[in-house]
């Protein structure tokens, strides 16, 4: 019998429940396919199903019903009016730098000069995550700041709100991550999640939430307002896609208009960005932020300043985009050269694998890469994992979960340990004192060794439904189109099929470590009719491939030399259960 590989994880295949006969029935105008898969992510109602297909239509919620929305733009138009100082205080990640560009584009865009109001990203290695205090004293000292609004941060900066207050900034706090145990003392708290919110839309990114604050403040002042709010929507899309907000509600309707937008690379640095990365213009999907424009932007905050890709979109010129285009693309191969090494130095720390938490860190760590050794450490190993860059008195660490665990939760249970902490179920960050370490990791492995105590933890790819792969062909890519943009929460289908003919593999990639085959599109064994597939980080099955095989798949367009070919990206394989007769 033939075995996967011992070099291969073994995953579980987890097939999502028929569409029940009655619905089927009711909406039988509905291809079967793209029913089950709407199905799957809960969208049944023909009002939802329509709301869901027509997303680009759908009119654009009021900002107003955002708690504290009124207030933050009454203080912004006193600041306006009075010809006070604003600072956008931003975050390094592609989510916070958007946001920072936005902001600073549509307050400009209401008349405000370069002097009046700029844009502050922290440096990520000296000033760390969110609000700082001696970034504030400095922005009101220096700066003679009188408003500062932070964007993508800040909803868990309590003392660093209060410190404002005391040095006589104010504060305006934007953010959409999950609320700590006490609101920071700021004029207005702009953030969906809190309770007392009539926002119908909880899961906005914070440029989506940055947006909703320019939207509102040119339905207040039209007549200063010399911006088209539209005009901000491929910022939107990208901060939205990279930062894996859910592409369901709001966020889809965002994303949907932003792409619109960015495909046609209106912007300087978009343009000379889409260039770089080998993109498309007027091709871009949302996979194309999340694999090209995205990564590059966040190499600029991880290996440098996020300044880099700040002003790389707010670049009005193309030589000086292409100039800053050409640095962001280095940075993001520096970066993955680094996250390379550095993630193999975290592995060869982790003495016990199978551990509940997988707990790492070292000196020369560097804290914009630390997230993304988790995440690896966390998809290999499936287990929650945290990487430390480990300083002289204080240590920076970056959280990567799995759906088992809320890491943030965890992180609320020994918050006593922590100087700050915050982030989302799966992904957080936090800032500890050395001498608190050794209580932390034990406290941490304890918290996560009783929930994840008695579960099967084993990874599971979700299975929309299963087809036979002669059922591939354009007309079929032609329906699942209508599910774009696809995302977090609103993933590209995945289909299993059985039994499929392997006529041909061979292994590709520098190190072979991928595997490329081609697959019989008939179930009968007797056609010429191939299907190409490629199988990332499955090269080991080159030497174990068995002839007939079950595999789960998403359906992906392949274009070279000007042809378009429909290839299958194969996440996993198995010896097929019943082996094809003779």
């Amino acid at each position: 019998m033939i075995k996967r590989p011992d070099s291969l994880r073994s995953t579980k295949w987890q097939v999502a429940p028929e569409v029940p006969a009655e619905i089927r029935q009711k909406l039988s105008h509905i291809s079967p396919v793209l029913l089950q898969i709407l199905y799957n992510r809960g969208i049944v109602e023909p009002a939802a199903i329509q709301s869901f297909l027509d997303g680009r239509y759908l009119d654009s919620t009021d900002p107003f019903l955002l708690k504290d929305m009124d207030k933050a733009v009454a203080r912004i138009r006193q600041a306006i009016e009075n010809d006070e100082r604003i600072i956008v205080y931003g975050d390094f990640d592609a989510d916070g730098v958007t946001s920072t560009v936005l902001l600073v584009e549509a307050l400009r865009g209401l008349g405000m000069s370069r002097e009046q109001v700029q844009p502050y990203i922290p440096d990520r290695v000296d000033e760390g995550y969110g609000l700082n205090m001696e970034a504030l004293t400095k922005l009101k000292e220096e700066k003679e700041a009188n408003l500062v609004i932070s964007v993508d941060c800040g909803i868990r900066s309590v003392a660093e709100v209060a410190h404002a207050n005391d040095i006589g900034l104010d504060m305006i706090v934007t953010d959409h991550h999950s609320l700590g145990p006490e609101l920071p003392p700021a004029l207005a708290i702009v953030n969906p999640k809190r309770p007392s919110s009539q926002y119908p839309e909880k899961m906005l990114a914070g440029v989506g939430i940055a947006y909703k604050l320019a939207q509102a403040l040119r339905q207040t002042m039209p007549e200063r307002a010399s911006f088209d709010e539209t005009s901000l929507l491929d910022l939107v899309a990208i901060g939205t896609v990279a930062d894996l907000a859910p592409l369901m509600g709001e966020n889809r309707q965002l994303v949907i208009s932003g792409l619109d937008v960015l495909n046609q690379a209106q912007r300087p640095g978009v343009a000379s960005l889409i260039r770089v990365a080998k993109l498309k213009k007027g091709s871009l999907r949302a996979e194309s932020i999340g694999f090209g424009l995205g990564p590059r932007i966040n190499a600029a905050g991880r290996i440098d300043h996020a300044y880099s890709a700040a002003r790389l979109l707010a670049a009005n010129n193309t030589l000086v985009a292409d100039q800053l285009a050409h640095k962001l693309n280095e940075l993001n191969r520096t970066r993955q050269q680094i996250t390379a090494d550095l993630g193999a130095q975290a592995e060869a720390m982790i003495e016990d694998p199978d551990a509940p938490i997988l707990i790492a860190g070292a000196d020369n760590f560097l804290s914009g890469v630390v997230g993304l050794v988790a995440s690896r450490l966390a998809d290999k190993h499936y287990r929650p994992a945290i990487i430390l860059e480990m300083g002289d008195e204080e240590s920076r660490a970056s959280c990567r979960s799995i759906p088992e665990f809320h890491i943030t939760e965890a992180l609320d249970e020994v918050s006593d340990l922590l100087v700050r902490h915050g982030g989302h179920a799966q992904a957080a960050g936090l800032t500890i004192r050395n001498e608190n370490l050794p209580e932390f990791k034990r406290r941490m492995t304890e918290i996560t060794a009783a929930k994840l105590d008695g579960l099967d933890l084993q990874p599971t790819i979700s299975v929309d439904m299963e087809i036979d792969l002669s059922e591939v062909d354009w007309a079929l890519h032609e329906t699942l189109a209508q599910l774009e943009p696809t995302g977090y929460a609103n993933a590209t289908p995945v289909f299993m099929s059985r039994n499929v003919e392997v006529t041909s593999h061979r292994v590709v990639g520098k190190d072979g470590s991928h595997l490329q085959l081609r697959l019989n599109l008939d179930s009968g064994g007797y056609s010429a009719r191939e299907m190409p597939a490629i199988a990332f980080r499955q090269g080991a099955w080159a030497n174990h491939m068995p002839q007939f095989i079950d595999l789960v798949y998403t359906i992906n367009v392949n274009e070279w030399n000007g042809r378009r070919n429909l290839q299958l990206m194969v996440q996993d394989i198995r010896p097929a259960e019943m082996m094809k007769a003779e």
